[in-house]
């Protein structure tokens, strides 16, 4: 039985798995290659790079674990960087003050997300491509031209170091992980999503509560989305409502959550998969960086990873002769 179980988890997680040995062979490829080798300050800059990234990777895991996919987590990451970018200066209670209106209206977009996709029945796909547009359009409206302000100080200690050895910003990721993702995750809204994305009829069936569930995923999107967009103020000490900084976070946040193992089908997968799914596509600037590679060539190795991801996902199922053993 123990070796049943001991399989059966290691099945569950073999995309984590080949996504964190991927994760660390190009790191250590980056690192063994860079002329000042591993410091403090090429840390701490690639982690800056990365946790952005991993960030709106989180938020988009959990529309996906429903079944569904979220085309507005880049805006909603843009406009709550406009926001903050507006409001998080000032005193200490002004500073706090404009961190917490940052995150909810990150979490209001989400929730409103989840309400149109839970109670207008519509599709997630085309719901979050319309709350996109009014979320980059929100974004203009604060900041028609890239600007701001931000709370220096709060900034500086957010992308650089804790004790001088550990990028803070990797701190932030470690405590969203602890705080928002390992919660939710053995919660009970949090295995409703995993049985929504498995068998949404079965899930019916059993009694889950589908509708809460649902709106529970696109909510703590929206707020990952926000904390992303508040991490990006401090990167840049600055807003700017781009339409194509956007598009490229969620396109490549989708890409991280596939690297990461988890099924655009749902049910299975997870925010940590994510992360290094991320990780794994931000190595690959620095990699072409320290090889001297033209950065044109950055779709392709994209492209390149992205489809051995999504073969070996293919591969485990066509292992399996009774697909239902998937969401065992």
């Amino acid at each position: 039985m123990k070796a049943a179980d001991w399989k059966l988890r290691t099945s569950q997680g073999q995309g984590l798995l080949i996504a964190i040995a991927v994760f660390l062979l190009m790191f250590t490829l980056y690192v063994g290659n860079h002329p000042a080798g591993l410091t403090v300050p090429v840390a701490t800059t690639a982690a800056n790079k990365a946790v952005l990234l991993a960030l709106v990777a989180m938020a988009q895991t959990l529309p996906v674990l429903t079944g569904g996919l979220d085309l507005s987590v880049g805006m909603v990451f843009v406009m709550t960087n406009c926001l903050a970018s507006s409001i998080v200066s000032g005193e200490p209670w002004q500073v706090a003050l404009g961190i917490v209106v940052v995150l909810l209206a990150g979490a209001l977009a989400g929730f409103i997300n989840g309400a149109i996709v839970v109670y207008g029945r519509l599709q997630p796909i085309i719901t979050t491509l319309a709350t996109g547009a009014v979320y980059y359009g929100i974004a203009l409206l604060l900041r028609p031209v890239p600007g701001g302000d931000v709370q220096p100080d709060l900034a500086d200690f957010m992308t650089y170091t804790v004790f001088e050895v550990v990028p803070t910003s990797l701190v932030l990721l470690l405590a969203v992980v602890l705080i928002i993702w390992l919660p939710f995750r053995h919660s009970v809204v949090g295995r409703g999503c995993y049985a929504v994305g498995s068998a949404e009829g079965a899930a019916y069936m059993s009694g889950v509560a589908i509708d809460r569930s649902r709106l529970a995923a696109f909510t703590l999107a929206g707020l990952l989305a926000g904390v992303a967009g508040l991490m990006l103020t401090f990167v840049t000490f600055s807003g700017e409502a781009s339409a194509s900084i956007g598009g490229t976070y969620t396109l490549n946040s989708i890409a991280a959550v596939v690297i990461g193992g988890t099924s655009l089908y749902g049910g299975a997968g997870g925010a940590i998969g994510s992360i290094f799914g991320a990780f794994i596509l931000r190595t690959i600037d620095d990699l072409l960086f320290v090889f001297d590679l033209p950065p044109l060539w950055q779709p392709l190795f994209q492209g390149v990873v992205l489809l051995g991801a999504v073969s070996l996902g293919a591969a485990r199922v066509f292992r399996i002769k009774n697909r239902l053993e998937l969401f065992n």
